[in-house]
């Protein structure tokens, strides 16, 4: 019997490996590129990472209810509120179905905007409240009038930023960490402006690791849109951390762990 060329093993082998790493390449480029590939219809529909079981939600709470955001269907691409497409589209995974009210409603203002809305679904008016760059409190004085809500927080968009948002917030461990926490920073040497994004879903392994999958904002306004998880795609759109962690890095931003903060 004829023996195989170990040269031919190798050249073969080589063309496997290219054949692999070229049809890895062309998922990776399909699937920065497409948003809501999975065409959830909310978040919660969106799976968990392998391994990984979402941390229990009870009926009526802000994780449902934040689970349950709307979101739009595959290939939807994050609009400005003016109009036409935002830039950076592969930085999204996925946009949320929540139209904004107001060119103002930018980073911190969409964290303030989905803490309002459930606090309004459940009727808890006096709970809706902010406080603004000066220290002082927003207190929604409103009722179940839509436009009230609106009026609202219209005017918390032009009284509060990243700067108030952390300052109105406790700092929260990575472990910890819930469904509805919020990532900021204000201003940062040479950086003119902070930026602040906020946790819609928390999973967890039997290791102790934790995934989080965010929800963001930004300048100029925009749709509400989940963050691309570009470095590992097969964990997309989730973001997994140790918990040990001196820097949370999420998409293309970082964090300092006490950055990592809660109402």
């Amino acid at each position: 019997m004829r023996k195989t060329s170990p040269w031919r093993i190798v050249l073969l082998l080589v063309l496997l490996g290219i054949m692999l790493v070229g049809g890895v390449w062309v998922w990776w480029m399909k699937s920065s590129q497409a948003s809501n590939r999975w065409n959830a219809s909310c978040v919660g529909d969106i799976p968990a990472p392998i391994g990984y079981t979402r941390v229990a939600a009870q009926a009526g709470d802000y994780t449902t209810f934040l689970r349950a955001l709307p979101l739009k269907p595959k290939g939807s691409k994050v609009q400005l509120y003016t109009g036409g497409d935002a830039n950076y589209q592969w930085l999204s995974t996925g946009v949320v179905d929540m139209p904004l009210l107001s060119n103002s409603e930018q980073c911190a203002d969409v964290t303030m905007r989905i803490r309002a809305e459930y606090l309004y679904k459940k009727g808890r008016y006096n709970d809706i409240h902010f406080t603004d760059v000066n220290g002082q409190t927003l207190q929604y004085q409103g009722s179940e009038n839509r436009t009230d809500l609106e009026r609202f927080l219209k005017k918390v968009y032009g009284m509060c930023n990243t700067f108030s948002l952390y300052h109105e917030t406790k700092p929260r461990t990575i472990q910890d960490v819930q469904p509805g926490d919020v990532l900021v920073y204000p201003a940062r040497d040479s950086h003119q402006y902070g930026h602040a994004i906020m946790v819609v879903d928390v999973a967890k392994n039997r290791a102790g690791k934790v995934a989080i999958l965010c929800v963001e904002g930004n300048t100029p306004a925009r749709d509400m849109h989940i963050l691309r998880n570009s470095t590992h795609p097969f964990q997309n759109p989730w973001f997994i951390l140790d918990g040990d962690e001196r820097i949370i890095r999420i998409s293309v931003f970082h964090f300092g762990t006490e950055e990592l903060r809660h109402y």
